[in-house]
């Protein structure tokens, strides 16, 4: 059998390699869940306003149906939409189930 015999230079060359390697892989592993966070947040961001939205809608119908029988329509129907579009955000966010998730300290794992 022969042995194995590697200069001390061939060692920290190997040694240097598996760190940079090491530091590449954890860079990509940053940027993935960074990138995922941020499309977690981008979603949200989109579903409440779309649910502000429909909420506004919601509101806006069961005003005009209430008021239909009264003056002009369509100067009413613009001056429902503002008061609705508020009403909706502040009931949406209010009936919203949002999760805490605490900031990590740098080095903590999950």
């Amino acid at each position: 059998m022969n042995a194995l015999s590697l200069t001390p230079t061939q060692l920290l060359a190997g040694l240097g390699v598996v760190l940079v390697l090491l530091s590449v892989w954890r860079a990509g592993a940053r940027r993935a869940k960074a990138a995922a966070n941020a499309a977690r947040t981008s979603a949200r961001l989109v579903s409440l306003a779309g649910r502000v939205a429909v909420n506004a809608v919601l509101i806006v119908l069961v005003q005009w149906v209430v008021i239909t029988h009264r003056g002009d329509g369509w100067l009413l129907l613009a001056v429902l939409v503002v008061p609705a579009l508020f009403a909706s955000y502040t009931l949406t966010r209010a009936l919203t189930v949002t999760t805490y998730e605490p900031s990590r300290r740098r080095g903590e794992r999950r």
